[in-house]
């Protein structure tokens, strides 16, 4: 079953929770859980008067009820028509599609084989929308749309994962040894994560391998790139090519001689 319930003492837990994980798509405060349509309503009907009276509190609060299933799709008019079966609900506020002040949210569960989809669903679900997960840093972190890839780039939401299996924080020291193009590092840095990384292929530190896609290789395909695609700021500490080291000893040699020339004409001046 694609839906887990648990029993949290505090709210702020699932924003804690929420704020991390990536195969988390939403939490809900479950208000109504049954087996058939009836006895959800039945359910929500006989709910803590209390708890439905904060809907009807503020009479300037929007709403909006969303309605999901698993493993079949409904028409828009066949969402609108279960949505007016909750109108005994006490929301006294205008409807608002973006961006409301209180989220409600209808689910029915038909099952996992999409080969075979019964007729009722076999479970209800209603509840509060509470917090999203972290689902679109999949997408942000895509292979897709990097600069450098190798053929043993990682997969964002495996290197997610595995970042909050080291249970990194913001301000903490993370060191990849076999760094290769970056990934998990780059999933590291996005719980704010200080990175830094070794790999026993010079050519692949220094972005000098083949190229990554089928299309022509680009001038600045590296690490580094990978790192400016994803965050404002980083820092970049590796060693000198020799192109650089030549370059920054003839700028040296050209300083010092400007240097020389610059104290022998005071020097005749006077």
């Amino acid at each position: 079953q694609p839906y887990w319930i648990v029993d949290l003492s505090d709210e702020n837990l699932i924003h804690q929770i929420a704020s991390r994980a990536v195969s988390l798509r939403f939490c809900l405060e479950l208000w109504g859980q049954a087996k058939k349509n009836e006895e959800l309503h039945n359910s929500l009907k006989a709910y803590s008067i209390k708890n439905l009276e904060t809907l009807a509190v503020d009479k300037k609060k929007s709403f909006k009820i969303v309605v999901e299933t698993f493993c079949k799709h409904f028409s828009q008019r066949e969402k609108i028509n279960k949505i007016e079966s909750f109108s005994y609900l006490p929301l006294e506020g205008p409807v608002k599609l973006k961006n409301p002040d209180i989220t409600l949210c209808y689910i029915e569960y038909y099952g996992l084989n999409p080969n075979n989809i019964p007729e009722e669903p076999h479970e209800y679900f209603f509840g509060k929308w509470i917090a999203d997960g972290q689902r679109e840093l999949i997408q942000k972190l895509s292979l897709k749309t990097r600069k450098f890839i190798g053929n043993t780039s990682m997969d964002p939401q495996l290197s997610l994962i595995m970042a909050n299996q080291a249970q990194i924080r913001n301000g903490n020291l993370v060191f990849d040894p076999f760094v290769g193009t970056g990934s998990l590092l780059i999933a590291a840095s996005q719980f704010g994560g200080y990175t830094f990384g070794t790999d026993i292929d010079f050519l692949m530190l220094h972005g000098r391998t083949r190229p990554t896609r089928i299309s022509q290789k680009a001038t600045d395909e590296s690490i580094i790139m990978n790192f400016t695609d994803f965050r404002e700021k980083y820092f970049a500490l590796r060693e000198e090519t020799r192109k650089e080291k030549r370059m920054r000893k003839a700028a040296e040699r050209a300083k010092r001689r400007e240097e020389w020339e610059r104290s022998n004409k005071e020097v005749t001046e006077r």
